[in-house]
Order: C-alpha cells, then structure tokens, then sequence
C-alpha cells in the first residue's frame, strides 16, 4: 500500500500571550487549536490538546513573561503533551526567551540558567526552537537542535524611517549591542554613538551611565536595546545624551518586560520624549503610558513560521541580517 505523505500545520498557545497568537494564526490562515490549559488548586499545570495531533508539525506559543517560571514551566509541560500525543516535529515559539540575561558565569558560583532553560526544552521534546531578538546570539549555541532566530529590526526600522527625521542619531545604551546598533544606522543613513556605562558590582537592576562616544550635539538621539526590564539602563543614558546637548532622546527596544519602577520612570523621566517597543510581550493597560507605542512582530513571526513549515529560507525574509 503507497501513501501520499500529508503535511499538516498546527498553532497552539500558552496562556502568557494569546492576544499575538491569534495575530499569528491570522496572518497565517489557520484557527489555534485548544490546549485546555489550567491550573489546579495546589498550583499544579494540566493540559490536553482537544483535537488529534498526530503526525502533525505543532508550534507551540508562549512567550516566558512574568511569572516567569510558571509560563517556562507551563511550556514544557504543553511540549511533553505534544509529544506524548505523536507530533511529527514540535517547535517551541518563544518571543521572550526566559532567564536570557543569565547566559554566562560573571562571577563564580553562579547558574547559566539560558542553558538549564534550552536543557528542559530539549528534555521535554522540543525539535526546533524559534525566538525573537535574544539576548545573546551564545544562546542559540545551547541547543543541539535547529534554532531559527528572528529580529525585530524590520518593524522598527519601517517606523523610524517614516518619522526620526533628518537631524537623527542611532544609540547603543552599551557596548554589547554596537553591532546591532551599526545595522540600524547603516540602514538609516544616519551616524552612530554609544553610551559606555558600568554597573555596580553585586548589584541588580542598577546602572551608572559614564560618558558618551560620538557626536550628539543638538540631535535626535535613538537608543536601540533588545529589552527594557526597570528601565534604569534607558533612563542612565538619555539622562547622559540630554547633558551632553541630545536635542531629543527616543528609546526603542524589542522586548517590553517594564518590571517595576519602569512605568514610573519613563512617564516621569524628561530626558525620553518617546517609548516605542514591540508585542512580544503583553504589555498589562495599567502600564500604559502617554510616550507608549507598541509595533506587532506578528507578522514576522507568522512568516518565520510558514518558512518552516515550508522548509524554505528563514534568512531570506530579514535579508540575511537576522543575527543576534
């Protein structure tokens, strides 16, 4: 007996950010399937996929935002369903990677918790991963398995180059996102500069702003980072670019976690005049603020998604600029 092999798409969601995965399915076509998923009252996770997966390529959508460990834990328990369940391939969509900061030993007797989270993915059964602006590009090295990484960047390059302006400035916050910050600029047809800063050693969530490298003097600055958390890193270096004659100061990040205080500090900061970041986190309405815009990476995504389903190139879709 032949048979023709079937191929057969499948999009399941997390509870963290169900409001991108029905942007997602619908740029894609498809109606999410039903994980049923709940919690029981001693905290425990259940869920239970209503319609057959079998032989189906499942991506699965969770986006690890606050409570992190819940929605990590919640994740891998969807995935050991998926594979219980005989999914031919399971990827795991993650536009907010979990714990991305903790990717390397800064001092000893520390965890690199980016590889203990890539270590349950791939024990629960994940087969590809897929994420959005990483922390770091080293993360992707954690896995043994395809990791196709996609970037923000074409969104918020469209809405700056409508609206930054001539007499604009690109701005790395630190140095760790100069390359990033060089193909913003390069882009843009506009200079670059960077803020050099430090942290206090022992600390957290704490950042001193040090001095400015490149000319600013009566521009438009844009600080470019992948994330703003309590938004100290942001607030240190616009405060630092408006004392050194930044006409203007926009901050632009991918990832919105705004843990508290980041709301309070950029609604009352003086030196930032705009917020721009993107939907791959929920951003809750009592965070929302006046500066506050927010652009939707559903789109890439959802094309990221149908590349690999169709097994066609991922890097053609961001020019071959899709690196970490």
């Amino acid at each position: 007996m032949d048979l023709v092999p079937r191929r057969h798409l499948q999009i399941v969601s997390g509870r963290s950010h169900p409001a991108l995965t029905e942007a997602i399915a619908g740029h894609l076509g498809v109606t999410p399937s039903e994980a049923n998923v709940r919690t029981f009252a001693n905290g425990e996770i259940h869920c239970r996929f209503d319609a057959s997966i079998r032989g189906a390529d499942v991506f699965i959508i969770q986006t690890h935002c606050g409570p992190v460990n819940e929605t990590v834990m919640e994740h891998l328990i969807m995935i050991d369903a998926a594979k219980r369940a005989s999914a031919k391939r399971i990827t795991a969509v993650i536009p907010y990677y979990g714990y991305s900061r903790q990717d390397r030993k800064a001092t000893g007797r520390e965890p690199i918790t980016a590889k203990l989270v890539a270590d349950m993915l791939t024990a629960a059964g994940v087969n590809r991963i897929l994420s959005v602006d990483l922390h770091s590009g080293q993360i992707q090295g954690f896995f043994d398995c395809p990791f196709d990484h996609v970037t923000a960047a074409p969104v918020l390059i469209d809405y700056l180059r409508d609206r930054m302006g001539d007499n604009a400035v690109i701005v790395t916050p630190d140095a760790g996102r100069a390359k990033v910050a060089e193909r913003y600029a390069n882009h843009l047809g506009v200079d670059m500069a960077l803020v050099h800063k430090t942290r206090p050693k022992g600390t957290a969530n704490q950042v001193q702003a040090l001095q400015v490298v490149g000319d600013i003097e009566g521009k438009r600055c844009i600080l470019i980072d992948d994330m703003i958390d309590t938004a100290g890193t942001i607030c240190a270096a616009a405060d630092l670019l408006v004392e050194a004659g930044a006409a203007e100061v926009w901050a632009l990040a991918t990832h919105g976690v705004l843990s508290n205080p980041a709301t309070e500090r950029l609604s009352n900061s003086t030196s930032i005049s705009k917020v721009v970041i993107t939907d791959t986190l929920p951003i809750p309405s009592g965070r929302h603020f006046d500066k506050l815009e927010i652009l939707s990476v559903s789109r890439l995504i959802a094309d990221t998604i149908g590349a690999v389903f169709e097994e066609t190139s991922v890097s053609e879709i961001f020019g071959g600029e899709n690196l970490a």
